[in-house]
């Protein structure tokens, strides 16, 4: 255990943000956690510190993300439990060749592994067709997808349903604000919300089910998106990634992707695309 209590009062008041942001009651997050209404109310109070098992069930029953567990332990005065380790690193090698073979695997369609909040870390030769015009400062490292396909200079002016599917994007970051409150992530979503054309929703919305409609130089392309998380990982890093892979919406997509492919490989060989460094907005 690490701090004076001095230091450590504070964690009361993080239990208590958390709390408030997950809309629980003190009785509801006590039985949540095996504890008391009485207890949680003197932790949060300051006037009782909490041990450390009890804090890992608070940051359990609060459903925290590994990277804010650790920090509500360091608030109370304790190690982090959950490491976080580069990419790169002997540990997570056989992770890292897992996921370059999902992203080869997912070819002729587009797929990349990103960071928060869009960071891309590492992409397939088929997001070509997504760089396609678009500014050179948005395609220089370390490169945000999320920016890269919102920004008028990048993929936004050639998005034939921008205010729509734009709108899907913002949602979909915006809930993740709710669950995991951060000013950074919030000046963000309010750069990407600029990007978009605001437009009042109709009886059509399709929320998370909206395609995306790409205009390239080979026609247009409807994309579907598919996110998949690694929820079950115990390091911080893989916690925080974020596969992103397309799909397309119709017949005459997969055929424009299948032969933008074949031209690729009638060229030199180019293999995976990385993108390293940098940190992503609100990290």
């Amino acid at each position: 255990m690490t701090g004076s209590r001095n230091d450590r009062t504070g964690v009361g008041e993080e239990i208590r943000r958390w709390r408030r942001a997950r809309r629980l009651s003190q009785l509801e997050l006590a039985e949540l956690a095996g504890t008391t209404q009485r207890h949680l109310s003197f932790v949060e109070n300051g006037r009782s510190l909490p041990g450390r098992a009890l804090v890992i069930r608070l940051a359990e029953s609060l459903g925290l993300a590994l990277r804010e567990r650790n920090d509500l332990l360091a608030a109370a005065g304790f190690l982090p439990v959950f490491a976080e380790s580069g990419l790169d690193e002997v540990g997570l090698r056989p992770v890292r060749t897992a996921l370059d073979e999902i992203l080869h695997g997912h070819l002729p369609y587009p797929a990349l592994i990103t960071a928060p909040y869009g960071r891309v870390l590492a992409a397939n030769d088929a997001v070509e067709v997504f760089a396609e015009g678009a500014a050179p400062e948005l395609l220089t490292p370390p490169v945000n997808v999320l920016r890269l396909m919102l920004h008028p200079d990048g993929m936004g002016r050639r998005v034939g349903n921008l205010a729509e599917w734009g709108r899907h994007v913002i949602e979909n970051l915006s809930t993740r604000a709710r669950r995991s409150p951060d000013p950074r992530l919030d000046e963000f979503i309010a750069e990407l919300a600029g990007y978009v054309p605001q437009v009042p929703v109709g009886p059509d919305h399709l929320g998370f089910s909206v395609p995306m409609r790409l205009a390239s130089a080979d026609g247009e392309l409807r994309l579907i998106t598919t996110l998949t998380s690694f929820a079950t990982a115990t390091d911080i890093t893989l916690a925080e990634l974020r596969l992103e892979a397309f799909l397309p919406a119709d017949q005459s997509t997969a055929d424009l992707l299948r032969h933008r492919a074949e031209r690729r490989r009638s060229g030199p060989a180019r293999g995976e695309r990385t993108t390293a460094g940098g940190a992503a907005p609100g990290r």
